[in-house]
Parts: structure tokens; sequence; C-alpha cells
């Protein structure tokens, strides 16, 4: 079992220290081919892609942050981003049909 964080912001990275989320392996970009049953992905991504991740067999856990509108497009530091209340929020995502 790995835990994947995967995130392209220095200040989402310093959150993730900053709370004690041990991980493997942090990573830009998702290739959902490494994903393995059992992995854990933290982060925020396209429902599809959480959805191949739960189909193969892994845990998808969302980076969920309540952000104003006036943020939106920033990149947030790791205090900015605990100041919008970020948490990670464990969803099971799959496709219909």
């Amino acid at each position: 079992m790995s835990l994947y964080f995967v995130t392209r912001h220095p200040g989402a990275r310093d959150w993730a220290a900053e709370e004690g989320l041990a991980v493997d392996r942090i990573l830009d970009h998702l290739d959902p081919a490494i994903i393995q049953p059992g992995d854990i992905l933290v982060g925020s991504l396209p429902v599809n892609l959480a959805a191949t991740v739960c189909a193969r067999g892994g845990r998808y856990l969302h980076l969920s942050l309540d952000l104003p509108p006036e943020l939106r497009g920033l990149e947030l530091s790791a205090g900015q981003m605990r100041d919008c209340g970020a948490r990670v929020e464990e969803y099971q995502v799959r496709r219909i049909g």
C-alpha cells in the first residue's frame, strides 16, 4: 500500500507536511496506472480520475477547502489553506454506465 499526494501547489505541500500527512510520494500529476488495490490518494482530482482511482481498488481522499471567491485561482500558503478549513475527506466515486 502506498500513500500518494497529488498536487502541484507549494502551499499544499507545506500544509501536508505541517499537518503530519506522511506520504510515500508527492506527484505533480497522476498516472492512474500506478494505483494498486489498497493505495491511498490524497488530492483534488477531477471526478473521472477519482473514479479511476476507486475502480482500481484505491481510496480517494479529497483535499477540501471552503474557498471564498476572492481567493480562487490564487496560490495559497499553508496558513491560508488552514484559514479556509483545509481538510481531507474520503469519497467513493464510480462511473455509472
